[in-house]
């Protein structure tokens, strides 16, 4: 973990968000890698401000998370925000173990689930939503590839809000590694675990919330008890989600194409979400866009119930 200490030396805070942290009100982190990396300009513009007037919607003050020239932003203002957007794929992807390269650096770029839980953490904010999360890449058995999310999960005392793990990953391995991790999954208002871009991975979870009441007294409970982070899973909107049959048919059809040109590490979730939007069009576009906004939503949500009592 970062040491606060010096961390909170590097952090900039905006002025509504220490204002929100100070006064204990409800607080959303968000990922900032989804608008350097995720999606393409101008739909990653349209995403930022669609999440963070979902949270707003809900009572909350969003917190989106970048590194700007080698300081960390907790609230980004809206000329960096573009200057970020519109920085052509060239910003720097960065994981919770690139954190300390990019200040040292003063180097540009989005956070990924990893770093942003890191930094979230270490700010005091409490709920974070992202769109999927990283996890067990397919094959990994022979080549080793697992994002570092599942770990900082683990450690960083934070409710992670998604729409499931990324449809490119091996999500029953991923579920596994939660678990030897210590990490609980909850299904909010269901019994499967999302895909992504689809209602249902195929895969069961053992327990569920109905809402954010429920969810936030059971992220209270996990906080008191001293344990790490826990993951809500929301399904995506049904008017927007894929169905499983086509996601799978076009997906194996883009690990072929990563491994002919030979993708490797962390560029292997933006190829294959490039390939999978390529194939199959604007649906892919829409439905990223409408469960980010969902995750923030329902994030808001619980940051509100978690926030209650504290004033």
């Amino acid at each position: 973990m970062l040491l606060q200490g010096y961390l909170a030396r590097l952090m900039k805070i905006s002025s509504d968000v220490q204002a929100a942290l100070t006064q204990r009100r409800a607080v959303v982190a968000l990922e900032s890698s989804v608008l350097a990396q995720g999606l393409p300009h101008p739909h990653n513009e349209e995403c930022a401000w669609r999440c963070a007037a979902a949270v707003r919607e809900r009572g909350g003050v969003a917190a989106t998370i970048a590194i700007i020239d080698g300081d960390i932003h907790v609230g980004l203002p809206p000329a960096l925000l573009q200057r970020l957007t519109q920085s052509g794929g060239v910003a720097m992807k960065i994981a919770a173990r690139d954190v300390a390269v990019a200040v040292a650096k003063k180097s540009t770029g989005g956070t990924t689930v990893s770093a942003t839980c890191e930094i979230a953490a270490a700010a005091g904010i409490a709920v974070f939503a992202t769109g999927g999360i990283g996890g067990v890449h397919r094959g990994a058995s022979t080549h080793f590839d697992v994002s570092p999310d599942l770990a900082a999960i683990a450690k960083s005392p934070v409710a992670v809000v998604c729409a499931g793990a990324k449809s490119v990953l091996d999500v029953a391995a991923t579920l596994e590694q939660l678990e030897t991790l210590g990490v609980p999954v909850i299904g909010v208002g269901t019994d499967d675990f999302p895909g992504f871009y689809t209602r249902s991975s195929g895969l069961k979870l053992e327990h569920r919330v109905e809402n954010a009441e429920e969810a936030a007294h059971l992220f209270k409970t996990r906080r008191l008890l001293g344990q790490g982070g826990v993951i809500f899973a929301v399904p995506p909107p049904a008017e927007t989600a894929l169905g499983f049959d086509e996601v799978e048919h076009h997906l194996k059809d883009a690990l072929v194409e990563a491994e002919r040109h030979s993708v490797r590490g962390k560029a292997v979730t933006p190829f294959l979400l490039k390939q999978m939007a390529e194939r199959l069009g604007n649906k892919t576009l829409q439905a990223n866009l409408a469960l980010l906004e969902n995750n923030a939503r329902f994030a808001a949500e619980l940051a509100v119930e978690c926030a209650r009592g504290k004033q």
